[in-house]
């Protein structure tokens, strides 16, 4: 069957077009089930690597930096290789790079060479990038009332892996030193063999591709815009509002979080709360980043973009000041603190990606999307990095005020997207 055939009989079909949105997210869940489990290792251990390899604290927030930094390129690239070549493509390619960069922290580790520890993070932070764009693989072929639902079963779809991936840092970590490697870089070799499964299921059956479809699909469609285009100037002016507050949206939340989470394993390290606890603190943090989201889609679906915006900001709030009037010993205020801090993060991810989708066009979209997860990168790399260093000559107390006082940030944007609205 030639290109144009078989393109046109999804076209033609909305029949067709469903059952491959259905299969796509099946598809993407499977594949988000390893991410996850990859995904895991670096927040859980990466900075406590770098604590064991470089022998200061100061330091601490740069494996969460470089990783983030990583990603940012790995968005960008992996954004233009699905706008050109499909989703499948683009995504597989993000994954398996991941999965060669956590080989290369494994071996850093073995070799104690801090130069290929640096190196390899910043590869691993493709499969960061990738996992957090297979979010916009569902919604290809989603209709409005479908996208947040779609995002949020990608994403909570991710949990098992990544809820997984923390509990077994014990595990991996006497497997690590069986090998003769250390200990703290065993999660990693669970990421190596998790990111390259991803890519893997995804490169074998993400099969036909439901970008080059959706986009097939607007092609036809333009013909349609074009009749309508005394609205063309006031939908486009509408659709950069859209993508600035989306993006304004999961930038802060994704500052406020990574600096928070980065963090949280050394402070509670240093008041004597061994792996196993950090292990369980950290698994429920990203549980409640992405176990609530299909519940979250429903809402964003329901009762709006800006509505569950707000919530983000306000808890995300809630979070910040929680964790900096815990006492150290507290495993119970720290968990809440971080199972707060992932739930304002899912709130303003899933309001945030609709945003974006809604705003705009299959044209454009996934080169949009990418560079949009370029700048969510950006800002979680300065978060990590900056954490480190707001702890080593402050205070942890000082670094989740800090947290709390950006997140109240995420108000004053959402009131002025709504009185642009109401203006229009």
């Amino acid at each position: 069957m030639s290109n144009s055939t078989w393109l046109s009989s999804y076209i033609d079909s909305p029949e067709k077009q469903r059952q491959l949105y259905r299969r796509t997210l099946i598809i993407v869940v499977i594949s988000q089930i390893f991410g996850g489990a990859g995904l895991a290792a670096g927040i859980t251990v990466g900075a406590l690597l770098a604590q064991d390899m470089l022998g200061t604290d100061s330091f601490a927030g740069v494996p969460a930096a470089l990783f983030t930094l990583g990603s940012a390129g790995a968005a960008l690239l992996v954004g233009r290789l699905s706008q050109r070549f499909g989703r499948r493509f683009g995504l597989a390619t993000g994954f398996l790079a991941g999965g060669v960069g956590a080989i290369g922290v494994v071996i850093s580790a073995a070799i104690n060479s801090i130069l290929l520890l640096f190196v390899s993070l910043l590869v691993y932070g493709a499969g960061t990038a990738t996992n957090l764009q297979a979010r916009y693989a569902g919604t290809d072929l989603a209709s409005s009332t479908q996208r947040a639902t779609a995002i949020s079963i990608a994403m909570v779809s991710t949990t098992f892996g990544a809820v997984t991936g923390p509990n077994l840092v014990d595990v991996m970590g006497q497997f690590a030193m069986s090998i003769g490697v250390r200990a703290l870089s065993g999660p990693f070799i669970l990421a190596a063999a998790a990111y390259i499964l991803a890519g893997l299921v995804l490169l074998a059956l993400l099969r036909p591709d439901p970008f080059i479809v959706a986009k097939a699909i607007a092609d036809v469609e333009k013909a349609d815009d074009r009749k309508r285009s005394d609205n063309h100037s006031t939908a486009r002016a509408s659709n950069k509002r859209g993508v600035v507050v989306g993006a304004t949206v999961m930038v802060l939340t994704q500052i406020v979080m990574v600096a928070l989470m980065t963090m949280t394993p050394v402070h509670m390290r240093h008041h004597g709360h061994g792996l196993q606890e950090v292990g369980m603190v950290i698994g429920f943090h990203i549980g409640a980043m992405y176990l609530p989201s299909l519940m979250t889609g429903i809402l964003v679906d329901k009762i709006g973009r800006t509505a569950m915006a707000v919530a983000s900001g306000a808890t995300l709030l809630a979070a910040g000041v929680l964790a900096a009037v815990a006492p150290a010993d507290s495993m119970l205020a720290l968990t809440i603190a971080l199972a707060l801090l992932g739930l304002g993060w899912n709130f303003g991810l899933i309001s945030g990606t609709a945003l974006i989708i809604d705003a705009t066009h299959p044209s454009t979209r996934a080169k949009t999307q990418g560079s949009v997860d370029v700048l969510i990168a950006l800002s979680g790399a300065s978060g990590g990095a900056l954490s480190g260093m707001v702890v080593a000559h402050s205070s942890y107390t000082t670094l989740s005020l800090a947290g709390a006082v950006l997140s109240l940030l995420l108000i004053p944007v959402v009131v002025w997207s709504r009185s642009n609205q109401n203006h229009d």
